[in-house]
């Protein structure tokens, strides 16, 4: 017969034994959590033919390990409702089989939340990334493995901002990416973007970017490599509505697009080149990159970004694959190829969780994030005040992170009402958590932080949040730009995301006073990130320093201002 203790020590064992699937209560502590998950459970994989695909998007500067909460809203609209991407919570875990309070519950959805964080830790970071890659590499031979940026890599956080992306580089080049493409890159310049493609050792592609000049294509639209045997084409796609959704004069000479007949015949020369593979590398969306494939043939994997979405397994359209890796070094993405008679015969696809506790760091990627960080440490470490709730961004239209960025505008613009910009990226601090000067960039680190303060009318107002809508809610994919809901403070009002423009947003109220905002008249607004040229203002992350050191300890109540109608 077992002791109590001999028992007890086998319970244990048995319960150590579990696979990442099964689930248990978040209260369990991080000790215990991180046993049950191992660096050679996350790599286990199903193997298949010779070539393997490994992406990594919308890192958004983050070299560190970090938080970073799911959304709580995700809303699909037309062809895409209810579907992948746009599952939360507990219907995204029944979708892919994934039971609550596992690992994989905690990495991909906003269930219990903060307790699976305290016990699982953060996410990412350059180094266990660059463990994963090499373990990856050193298994299926560098002959096989095509490692893919997709973009928005170098802007989002404080070093990235004073180095002008210069950290975010030099990391990666250790990482040894086979190629890239843009989207926030370009809002350093045209001059500094080329200055970084000329020295990175790796192809930053855009099929659908052309100069405004001569139309003829600014970066290479195309690579090859041979891999496993086989010659795979990989076609780069830029963020095609860069111009409108950030600043057209940082990059005034060149011209971005969907371009579906321009990637149509880049596909066919790719083939016609001898190319048995085509990937397309795209920053244009998950939406978009599932109806490119009912237009443009011969893709047989699309990695996409930009819209930070995450989903365990590659997705089939059609004969085409479509995975996308979500955002901040919270995973990998890995696709393996079997090809057989210059056609793909099978597959096997995975988002590999980065757990930043149960990975082993590589040493020559911490040395060069330290290296890289050294001149900043004391600056992006020192405190500003301390957050009592969850402090997050994601989720079509609310986040505590953005809520306070609008109290703060308010406040110091002595404005009534503020507008926050729906940017996808930006970490999560836990409750009880320290706000440093790393936190708050992480939130607002861009080349155009000023903030305005400006007069508006009801009915320009009404329009301004009308756009955006169309822009995340518009039934054609090819229609939307990515991002969510423009935060607001101050005001109150109601969306009908299945409405069509002009009839989603209505009962726009001033909340001080309760009252509907009146179509002509005027209110002051207070707002940042704004598109236009010389805009006059302090910058966000200053402003937002200000309010934060003033209050010390930060405490978001619950926002229920916004009321989401037909949901």
């Amino acid at each position: 017969m077992l002791s109590r203790r001999e028992f007890l020590q086998f319970g244990a064992v048995g319960a150590l034994a579990a696979t990442m699937s099964s689930g248990f209560s978040g209260n369990l502590t991080r000790a215990f959590a991180q046993q049950k998950i191992t660096q050679d459970d996350l790599l286990r994989f199903d193997a298949k033919g010779k070539i393997t695909l490994l992406h990594i998007t919308d890192i958004h500067a983050q070299l560190k390990p970090v938080y970073f909460r799911p959304p709580d809203t995700n809303i699909g609209v037309g062809a895409f409702e209810g579907i992948p991407p746009h599952l939360v919570g507990e219907t995204f875990l029944k979708h892919f089989g994934i039971d609550k309070g596992s690992p994989l519950a905690y990495a991909h959805t906003m269930v219990d939340y903060v307790n699976l964080a305290k016990a699982y830790g953060k996410l990412g970071g350059l180094d266990r990334t660059a463990t994963l890659v090499k373990a990856i590499r050193a298994e299926r031979g560098d002959d096989s493995v095509l490692m893919l940026d997709g973009g928005d890599t170098w802007q989002g956080s404080y070093t990235s901002l004073k180095t002008n992306g210069q950290d975010m580089v030099d990391c990666m080049k250790l990482l040894k990416p086979d190629a890239m493409v843009g989207h926030w890159e370009f809002t350093f310049g045209e001059d500094r973007v080329q200055e970084i493609v000329a020295d990175m050792g790796y192809p930053f592609l855009a099929s659908n970017i052309v100069d405004n000049e001569w139309e003829e294509p600014v970066f290479e639209s195309t690579a090859f490599y041979e891999k496993g045997g086989t010659k795979v084409a990989v076609i780069g796609q830029a963020m095609p509505y860069t111009p409108i959704s950030n600043p057209k004069w940082m990059f005034p000479n060149w011209s971005f697009g969907i371009r579906p007949e321009v990637l149509q015949a880049n596909v066919d020369k790719a083939r016609a080149a001898g190319a048995q593979v085509v990937v397309l590398l795209s920053h244009n969306g998950f939406d978009v990159d599932q109806k490119l494939p009912t237009v443009v043939s011969g893709i047989d994997v699309i990695l996409t970004g930009h819209t930070h979405d995450a989903v365990p397994k590659a997705i089939e359209i059609g004969s085409t694959l479509v995975l996308s890796s979500g955002s901040h070094g919270k995973y990998l993405g890995r696709v393996d190829l079997d090809v057989k008679g210059g056609k793909v015969v099978d597959f096997s696809s995975y988002l590999i969780p980065v757990f930043a506790d149960v990975i082993e760091p590589d040493k020559e990627m911490s040395a060069k994030i330290a290296e890289v960080r050294a001149p900043f440490e004391s600056e992006i470490n020192r405190v500003i005040g301390k957050t009592e709730g969850l402090l997050y961004r994601r989720g079509n239209f609310n986040g505590t992170w953005d809520d306070l960025i609008c109290e703060g505008l308010i406040e110091e613009r002595d404005a009534e009402i503020s507008l926050s910009p729906g940017f996808r990226w930006g970490t999560t601090l836990l409750p009880g958590a320290n706000i440093t000067i790393d936190d708050l960039y992480n939130q607002t680190s861009m080349n155009y932080p000023a903030v305005y303060r400006l007069e508006f009318t009801g009915a320009q107002i009404k329009e301004i949040l009308e756009d955006v809508c169309d822009n995340l809610f518009n039934k054609d994919p090819f229609y939307q730009q990515g991002g969510d809901m423009v935060r607001v403070g101050g005001m109150g009002y109601s969306c009908a995301p299945k409405e069509n423009i002009g009839n989603r947003i209505s009962d726009l109220t001033l909340l001080k006073t309760g009252e509907r905002l009146e179509a002509n008249k005027k209110y002051v607004v207070a707002g940042w990130a704004s598109v236009n040229e010389g805009v006059e203002g302090p910058a966000i992350y200053d402003l937002m320093e200000t309010y934060i050191s003033k209050k010390k300890i930060i405490n978001m109540p619950k926002n229920e201002s916004v009321k989401i109608l037909g949901y």
